[in-house]
């Protein structure tokens, strides 16, 4: 009897995390903390529960029901079918930690996703013969810059603009282009981080800022959206926002589907380092055939490759 409990324990745990973060995540800071854990967490005691049921004979389903759950929410079971798109998009947070060496490899990394549409996170924190190695490994390519992100496209620039992000020195790159006989409006956005380091230092105020600051960031991104009404959209970028939760949804309800969600495979971690996925590309009136995470040197972050129809 024990034996089953623990193994219906270990499935109600992960069916209620996964639950919490879905519909609750990033209402407050106990559920930032369920939406912003590393899924693989809960894989963890899966091992154990499993070899404890198979020797004792008794539970072992309710715990291989268990483990198939959180492998589904780490995203390990996720598998959709792919095909070849005419719009080519890579989204890369090129970040600060740039070593001296690594603006060559992102430079190899850019010339190789041959894409129509390069979006850059964290642009100006990188040297200024960096960005120049960056442009030169693009020619033929437009470049547009704000404070924090620029956008390379080799697609008809028709216009660009960027918004100030409220709470941080970030803003938003709106760039409309001529794709197909109409227009395209791409946002490159890098959202604010939710500090969840407060947390541990008992900042509890802190970590409130930060959500609160992040919720009026998808304000920003809402108006830009509903300004570009009669255009196809396209939103990309480091969201800083893991695919659950109510920012998430949120996004999701403006923007449209997630290219991995619809054309990805496997868990798709965008910041190996805690594996997660944080960078995500949305988009309305376009469909995802094929996306999928560079493995590549040069950041923190991987870039996230997409194609569209």
């Amino acid at each position: 009897m024990f034996v089953s409990r623990v193994a219906w324990t270990y499935l109600l745990l992960v069916a209620g995390v996964w639950a919490l973060s879905e519909i609750v995540g990033e209402s407050r800071w106990p559920a930032l903390l369920l939406a912003y854990a590393p899924p693989l967490l809960w894989l963890l005691p899966a091992p154990l529960v499993l070899l404890w049921t198979l020797g004792r004979r008794r539970g072992f389903a309710a715990a291989l029901a268990g483990t198939l759950l959180a492998a589904w929410g780490a995203g390990l079971l996720h598998w959709r079918p792919q095909s070849p798109g005419p719009l080519r998009l890579l989204t890369y947070n090129v970040a600060r930690t740039l070593p001296e060496d690594a603006a060559a490899e992102v430079a190899r990394t850019l010339q190789a996703a041959d894409a129509d549409l390069v979006l850059l996170q964290e642009s100006n924190l990188i040297r200024p013969a960096d960005l120049r190695t960056l442009q030169a490994a693009l020619p033929g390519y437009a470049m547009i810059r704000a404070k924090e992100v620029t956008t390379f496209s080799r697609l008809l620039v028709l216009s660009s603009e960027w918004h100030d992000l409220p709470a941080n020195n970030r803003d938003v790159l709106l760039t409309r282009v001529r794709w197909q006989g109409r227009t395209l409006s791409v946002i490159n956005a890098h959202l604010g981080t939710v500090m969840l380091s407060s947390l541990l230092q008992g900042d509890l105020a802190r970590l409130q800022r930060s959500r609160t600051a992040r919720m009026g960031q998808v304000r920003v991104l809402e108006r830009i959206a509903a300004q570009e009404k009669g255009n196809a959209l396209l939103l990309a970028g480091d969201l800083n926002t893991p695919p659950r939760g109510l920012v998430y949804r949120q996004l999701l309800g403006t923007f449209g589907p997630d290219a991995h969600d619809q054309a990805g495979r496997g868990p798709g971690w965008t910041f190996p380092s805690l594996k997660l996925r944080i960078d995500h590309a949305l988009s309305r009136d376009l469909t995802a055939t094929r996306a999928a995470v560079l493995n590549v040197p040069g950041s923190d972050h991987r870039p996230l490759l997409v194609e569209y129809r």
